[in-house]
């Protein structure tokens, strides 16, 4: 066992003296110690339930003959994080998850790993570090939220947001926008609906690093900790097989995970991160690979925001398994990959059925036959950039119009609720990416303001930076190379017309070429907003958003 070298032997008796003012018996130490990586905290609704998950999993792993032992992973509540600067640092955080993880286990040399994530960053980072660790390692997250309710309606985060836009337009009160508030998210858990955290962690599944039901079985129900027990449990197995995290994330693997991510409808920053995960697991993932999956994928799921479903219906229908049996009635997924079940992908999917063919529409009815993601590019993004297609209003999949140009994310927003914005218009913010931003920070509040003002069939916005999973409308972001790399969004003037063609995958600034490079001779890079501490050593080393803002 790899513990054996913090453990076993005359050389190690010093160590033992350690383990044993642990409170460890000598019984204990005979046994696999297993690392439970915990991103518990009092911070973010999705993680306030993990002390609770993580018990169980110590549970499972007791049960099993393992010796569980605990430690930390930090995480950013994107919601709380939102609109201000403290949204620079949630993507980063990423990298520190990782990096962080990869420290703990390699020092005390645990033989296994049980992740417990739930949130946004947190769910890739750990998936970063068990790649790049290589010991057997499961996930188990904490599980969505319920939807809320409002005059009897269902309601979630993303109206939330809304509702601050529908304030500026002048059509709720501040008293109407604050019974959203008590209302939106009524539980703990990841919210409610088909945003970044609840798309990493049904792609976890989709992936074959966790059981059934990871990503969908609601925070608040029973059967979430009888999950977290059998993860425990099945680490123990993982061990005995010696089936390891870079055994799973094979290259057919991220394929699959891509396929459900379009089926599902998930957000656009999966199109950061599975890209980081597979670069730690030895694996190319190009955002070019996207379109030809998505080409060949139907979109099943109209998940909030895109939809009038949630997380909680996902679950009901059969889960991300109903959606993969879906996808095999045309073969879709490679069923021969390895999973953490000790299964193949076809074993598992044996005998799963779709149980509402609303929620998941079958495969011969989808929403549209093509995936939830589309690639665009053109001179204005030469790399590419994503939006999350299935999102966007019909009349909005075509559109052109003058460009309006911020340099920042809070000048966007002052112009959009300062009534500045017109029907029509495309709203371009610049110098919001991994180098420019630092962080590249999530466009939430300025969507959702032009989507609460009821522009959002109207109105086009583009960024370098990138968006929640939460946002919807014409939401073009992780526009590569960025502004402060010398992108052509940098040299994007007001009243410039853009054009935009979503099912063509173009997005093209209607500018002759000749001008662009004359407005680049005069160009200078602003001076970075961050100078010091993290945030400055993380642009750096940060890549573009087009290889998953990998550091480097």
């Amino acid at each position: 066992m790899k513990s054996d070298n913090v453990k076993t032997g005359i050389r190690q008796a010093p160590h033992r003296s350690l383990f044993y003012a642990l409170g460890l018996t000598k019984e204990e130490l005979e046994r696999p110690l297993v690392g439970i990586v915990s991103a518990h905290n009092e911070i973010i609704p999705g993680h306030m339930n993990l002390d609770k998950i993580t018990e169980a999993v110590r549970t499972g792993v007791l049960a099993a003959g393992g010796t569980p032992i605990l430690f930390p992973a930090i995480g950013v509540c994107d919601g709380i994080a939102m609109g201000h600067e403290g949204m620079k640092y949630s993507l980063a955080t990423r990298d520190l998850i990782a990096d962080s993880t990869e420290c703990m286990a390699m020092a005390h040399q645990f033989d296994a790993l049980v992740m417990i994530p739930n949130c946004d960053k947190i769910v890739p980072g750990l998936l970063m570090a068990a790649a790049r660790i290589n010991v057997p390692a499961i996930f188990v997250s904490g599980g969505p939220m319920l939807s809320g309710t409002l005059d009897g309606r269902r309601t979630c985060l993303s109206a939330m947001f809304e509702a601050v836009g529908a304030y500026h337009a002048g059509r709720l009160s501040e008293d109407e926008v604050e019974e959203y508030a008590r209302s939106a998210c009524p539980t703990c858990g990841s919210c409610s609906g088909m945003y970044t955290a609840n798309s990493m962690n049904c792609v976890t599944e989709a992936l074959g690093m966790a059981l059934r039901g990871n990503g969908s079985i609601p925070a608040v129900m029973s059967a979430r900790l009888r999950l977290a027990k059998h993860t425990g449990m099945q680490i123990m197995r993982l061990i005995e097989m010696d089936l390891r995290p870079r055994a799973v994330m094979t290259e057919a693997a991220f394929h699959n995970a891509e396929i459900v991510d379009m089926a599902l409808g998930c957000s656009t920053n999966t199109m950061l991160h599975l890209p980081a995960i597979a670069h730690e697991a030895g694996v190319t993932l190009g955002l070019d690979t996207a379109n030809a999956f998505s080409a060949k994928t139907p979109n099943l799921c109209h998940l909030a925001p895109a939809g009038t479903a949630f997380m909680e219906d996902l679950d009901r229908a059969g889960g991300v398994y109903a959606v993969m049996a879906e996808l095999m009635k045309k073969n879709l997924l490679d069923t021969s990959v390895m999973t953490v079940t000790g299964k193949t992908l076809g074993e598992n999917l044996a005998g799963v059925k779709n149980l509402d063919s609303e929620v998941i529409r079958p495969l011969e009815s989808p929403f549209s036959a093509t995936g939830g993601i589309a690639v665009l590019k053109g001179n204005l993004a030469p790399e590419g950039c994503v939006v999350k297609q299935s999102a966007v209003a019909p009349e909005m999949l075509v559109h052109s119009g003058p460009a309006r140009v911020f340099d920042s994310e809070d000048e966007a927003i002052a112009a959009i609720t300062g009534g500045r914005i017109a029907a029509g218009d495309v709203v371009i913010i610049r110098y919001e990416g991994p180098k420019g931003g630092p962080g590249m920070r999530e466009m939430l509040n300025p969507t959702s303001a032009i989507a609460g003002m009821g522009l959002d069939k109207a109105v086009a916005l583009i960024t370098d930076g990138r968006f929640s999973g939460a946002t919807r409308g014409a939401a073009i972001g992780h526009v590569s190379p960025e502004a402060a790399l010398g992108g052509n969004i940098a040299f994007v003037r007001e009243g410039d017309m853009v054009s935009i063609d979503i099912p063509a995958g173009k997005l093209a600034l209607l500018v002759p070429d000749a001008e662009l490079e004359a407005r680049r001779a005069g160009w200078v890079c602003p001076e970075p907003r961050i100078k010091t501490g993290y945030l400055a050593r993380y642009a750096r080393l940060v890549s573009s958003a087009a290889r998953g803002a990998i550091l480097e």
